[in-house]
């Protein structure tokens, strides 16, 4: 349930901060905060967690005081870069783990066995596709970054009162940051997965056969996935 509530929360931030975007409107930028606020503690707050109960005064609060000073749309040029920058280092970060890199210990675990018992093709071409996560996200974050950096108006530099040699405006930002992105990675997924068919035939008849699988992994799996 509280995935849902998560899942709903992410699409009501990727359209509200679009449309603050597009409108120049702060309210829909307040709202595209809140969205965010929410959906990072809805777990915490479920569960009583006193660091989410904690937070979430302090972040409301932050929120408004944003908005009051006109600042509310500042954080949302920085939210897609954090988000896809952090992805991509866990990608990366894994290639070195002990643990082994992500997609190995998620082929690993669907197949229930050790990462050691994973076969050396296939243990090779997951930790190759784990980095290739890495690079892809983590050329789409400094993209993001470039993007943010130039647009205008309100954009970092402009907002420091820094005329950038290029400029984008908040619209054609925002298409990016809060659609394209998806569409980039979305891409890259179906792409390798066509691939992946061809290349190891039997481990994924179709897209549902995988995504049952991924949810048969358990909340368990997944709470310890990340270390």
């Amino acid at each position: 349930m509280i995935f849902v509530i998560e899942a709903l929360l992410a699409l009501a931030y990727g359209v509200l901060a679009h449309l603050a975007s597009a409108s120049g409107d702060d309210l829909y930028a307040l709202g595209a905060l809140l969205a965010l606020v929410a959906m990072m503690l809805a777990a915490g707050l479920a569960a009583r967690r006193m660091w989410a109960l904690a937070t979430l005064p302090l972040s409301l609060g932050a929120c408004w005081w944003l908005y009051a000073h006109g600042h509310a749309s500042l954080p949302l040029l920085l939210v897609p870069v954090v988000f896809i920058a952090v992805i991509s280092w866990w990608f990366a970060r894994s290639l070195r783990s002990p643990h082994g890199a992500l997609i190995t210990r998620i082929v690993a675990a669907i197949e229930r066995v050790p990462i050691a018992e994973v076969p050396d093709d296939l243990r090779r071409y997951t930790r190759a596709l784990s980095a290739a996560w890495a690079l892809v996200l983590g050329g789409l974050a400094l993209l993001n970054l470039v993007l943010a950096l130039v647009a205008r108006p309100g954009g970092l530099l402009d907002s420091v009162g820094i005329v950038a040699p290029v400029s984008v405006t908040r619209e054609q930002w925002s298409w990016c940051a809060n659609l394209l992105n998806y569409g980039i990675v979305g891409g890259f997924f179906a792409l390798e997965f066509r691939y992946r068919q061809k290349r190891f035939p039997g481990k994924d008849r179709n897209f549902l056969d995988f995504a049952r699988k991924m949810a048969g992994l358990g909340p368990a799996f997944w709470r310890g996935f990340l270390r």
